[in-house]
């Protein structure tokens, strides 16, 4: 047992005097490692994609895309919002091309009004929650609706628009990334 902690302290001592040798001086090369990333890369590491930053990208492919609102853990009607592998960021959107006669008496933030992009911790998490919507809604033609999974992006689509109108939000949801 002795011997063990001696090791132990022997090793501890080795790497902190080993740390502290690989400090740089003056002399020492001040090119960039080659591993290094880029700017843009960098910038995009820094910042995770969420479900605003998302929904700002969809909205400069798909002009008929009007944010509706922003998803809290207050106002969130399907308490999920921040729950175990659920969504971690959500807005919600309207589409200019869909009839205020088909979606009078739904709520404002409905999927029916545009849709919902949602945001999460993985893209096995968004594809579980957009698995299990179709499967809630399979029975339900009047819930139906669009859904397309991109990474940890699921974006919801109303089931009013037009297969034709419902694929220019599949083609923005493939460029998020």
């Amino acid at each position: 047992m002795r011997k063990t902690l001696t090791l132990v302290a022997a090793a501890t001592v080795l790497t902190a005097g080993l740390a502290g040798c690989s400090s740089s001086d003056s002399r020492s090369n001040n090119a960039a490692p080659a591993n290094a990333a880029s700017p843009k890369a960098a910038a995009a590491q820094a910042k995770p994609l969420t479900a605003q930053t998302a929904f700002a990208k969809v909205s400069t492919l798909v002009s008929a895309a009007k944010l509706s609102g922003t998803v809290t853990a207050e106002n969130d009607p399907n308490h999920l919002l921040g729950r175990p592998n659920q969504y971690t960021s959500k807005i919600t959107f309207d589409d200019t091309r869909i009839s205020a006669d088909d979606v009078s008496g739904t709520d404002k933030g409905d999927v029916e009004r545009g849709g919902a992009i949602e945001m999460f911790g993985s893209p096995a998490d968004a594809q579980a929650r957009a698995t299990y919507i179709r499967s809630v809604t399979k029975s339900m033609p009047m819930l139906t609706e669009y859904d397309y999974v991109h990474g940890a992006a699921l974006v919801r689509v109303s089931h009013y628009l037009t297969p034709k109108q419902a694929a220019d939000y599949k083609t923005a949801a493939s460029n998020l990334d």
